[in-house]
């Protein structure tokens, strides 16, 4: 039902063909953020016309608002939410570093007060598998801890290890054949303790591995040595999820290492302050540049924003706070997005990947390519398995 089958390989990039029960979508895939149950500002019937694949959901967020039983009357989230193809929930693991003091850590799970109304939540590792579950998502993530960036190597041991024990128990009460859960790989940026937790996590052989705790306040010079080597020793033969990960250049420093999904609220959060995601890196609809050019935000984007509208008219709406602005700018930096994952597929099938994620960062950067990412290209696949 998981089938999960590498079409194209180039280097560690690969294509492959993800099989779920709600539809079979093509990796590399960039996976939109409906945290409550919606893409902010966006309609299924456009999240289908954009080529998205699969919407990630939120837990935590859920179960506080509306509740996953209400979810559930509907037939899981896609009935809830009029969107028909698959999803992907969180497991409210990452809320346990965001909430910061308002929340307290034992064994036995995360206790906090909810950002509602105040009232004391206790989420476990069973709790989260029941609420997802009742989401009906098609893949579903173990319950984790993700530390935040810096924390201390000691405590980001205890942290993984009880990660760890938390898996085992979200293994345990996870029954349902037509939801793939994914362990989460965690350990920082440390290399010794990115492979501690590999050796505790891969003998689950869970249908797809995460690799967590990352893009949460590190450099991105520390960061993609961590997913170089999380990735490279994750199974071949399983989709690698890097998660919370979805600046353009992420996507293409985490292709070229292997990663086959990603999911980030950055391109609608980005439009909704006014931002366009281009090859030529972000475009300020707050500037005046934009308020007397006449072309689209992007000629070769085949977004209804681009396709029906100027940059002119655009900025104008930004400028004049109407709501449309912010949706169509959320609409093109999803389809952005997609286009460049569809774009980075499509070299790596014909065995180009490196020259065309080389050609994309000499534009996207104006020709100051980064350290980092030169030095994510040039890996190559010496302990891939």
């Amino acid at each position: 039902m998981f089938e999960f089958e590498i079409q194209h390989r180039d280097g560690r990039a690969r294509v492959a063909q993800f099989h779920t029960p709600r539809g079979t979508v093509t990796t590399p895939m960039f996976m939109p953020v409906g945290t409550q149950g919606t893409v902010k500002g966006i309609s299924p019937q456009e999240l289908i016309e954009i080529k998205s694949q699969m919407i990630l959901g939120n837990t935590y967020h859920l179960m506080l608002r509306p509740g996953e039983e209400l979810v559930k009357a509907h037939g899981g989230l896609p009935g809830f939410t009029a969107y028909p193809g698959p999803f992907l929930t969180d497991s409210g693991g990452f809320q346990v570093m965001s909430l910061g003091h308002m929340r307290k850590i034992t064994e036995e799970g995360v206790t906090f007060k909810s950002h509602l109304d105040g009232s004391m939540v206790k989420l476990t590792p069973e709790r989260s598998i029941e609420v997802q579950q009742a989401l009906g998502a098609d893949v579903i993530m173990a319950f984790d801890e993700c530390p935040p960036f810096p924390a201390e190597r000691e405590y980001i041991t205890r942290s993984l290890e009880r990660t760890i024990r938390w898996l085992e128990r979200c293994v345990a009460v996870q029954h349902n054949d037509h939801q793939a859960l994914f362990a989460i790989v965690q350990g920082g940026i440390h290399e010794d303790l990115r492979q501690h937790s590999l050796d505790l996590t891969l003998s689950f052989q869970t249908p797809g591995f995460a690799i967590g705790g990352l893009a949460v306040g590190e450099s991105k010079a520390e960061m993609y040595p961590a997913v170089a080597f999380t990735a490279a020793r994750l199974p071949e033969n399983k989709p690698r999820y890097l998660m919370g990960v979805g600046h353009p250049e992420d996507l293409v420093a985490g292709i070229a290492l292997g990663v086959d999904m990603f999911d980030c609220v950055y391109p609608t959060r980005t439009g909704r302050f006014g931002y366009a995601l281009t090859d030529d890196g972000r475009l300020n609809m707050n500037s005046s540049a934009p308020r007397k050019q006449l072309e689209p935000i992007d000629a070769d984007c085949d977004c209804y924003a681009c396709k029906h509208y100027t940059r002119a008219y655009l900025a104008h709406l930004v400028r004049a706070e109407e709501l449309l602005a912010p949706r169509m700018l959320s609409l093109h930096n999803l389809r952005y997005l997609h286009r460049l994952v569809e774009r980075a597929r499509d070299a790596i099938a014909v065995g180009e990947f490196r020259q065309w994620a080389t050609t994309w960062a000499e534009r996207y950067f104006k020709g100051q390519i980064p350290d980092w990412f030169q030095a994510t290209l040039q890996q190559d696949q010496v302990g891939t398995r």
